[in-house]
């Protein structure tokens, strides 16, 4: 059934009226967007666009890590409203991530909830080190490397450097897996060692080392080396 322009739906049903009288979270994502797109094209209203990209690409995770260049190549949107998505993605991981300034960052969960947005459906593997105080609060993130969609390269000297520079208690090491399955690879668990010993040697806490996924049923959306007893 075709989407109706959204002249054609009662005002009181509209996006910006919806959101005044009900709160953002009466609406559901594609009306959100198109609050932002606030115009269609012919034959197709800001939240039919909406719809047609979530369609496309799965979920808003995937939609907001596309870039500007990318988004503006889509049928109704051009660089304005791509630019305008993209705006507002980063601001929504960015009050995400105040949210997470002062909570300590020493669960595997907590940790996936601070990551997952920012790299969970990268189409490459990305290689952060998340440096911590010693009450474990996010203190910056350091992007190591950015690898194929397979592997990534990342030496212990590179993932240390920022850690030692910034003078922090501790650090996690954060690596996505874009298949979006987070099981541990050989080359993984070989890194993990590495940065063990190297981190004892040089005496600062390794905290853990997180692989994030997505979610599956039937499996979790992380692997975490610390829960797995590897790191402690």
């Amino acid at each position: 059934m075709e989407e109706p322009l959204i002249q054609d739906i009662p005002t009181r049903d509209r996006p910006r009226e919806k959101l005044a009288r009900f709160g953002p979270a009466a609406l559901d994502n594609a009306e959100l967007m198109a609050l932002f797109l606030r115009t269609g094209v012919k034959g197709r209203s800001a939240i039919q666009i909406g719809r047609d990209l979530l369609r496309k690409y799965g979920s808003m995770g995937a939609l907001g890590k596309m870039s500007v260049t990318a988004l503006a190549k889509e049928k109704g949107l051009g660089l304005a409203k791509a630019s305008q998505l993209i705006a507002a993605f980063e601001l929504g991981a960015r009050v995400a991530r105040e949210h997470f300034s002062d909570v300590p960052l020493d669960t595997p969960e907590l940790l996936y909830d601070f990551l997952a947005p920012q790299i969970a459906h990268q189409a490459q593997e990305q290689v952060l080190v998340l440096m911590l105080d010693a009450r474990l609060h996010h203190t910056g993130t350091a992007s190591i490397s950015v690898g194929t969609v397979s592997e990534t390269s990342a030496h212990p000297r590179d993932i240390l450097r920022p850690v030692i520079t910034h003078g922090c208690y501790g650090f996690i090491l954060a690596h996505n897996h874009p298949s979006g399955d987070p099981s541990p690879s050989v080359a993984d668990e070989r890194i993990t060692r590495r940065i063990k010993e190297a981190a004892e040697l040089l005496q600062v806490r390794f905290l853990d080392h997180i692989i994030i996924g997505r979610p599956s049923p039937g499996r979790s959306p992380y692997y975490s080396f610390r829960e797995a007893g590897l790191v402690k």
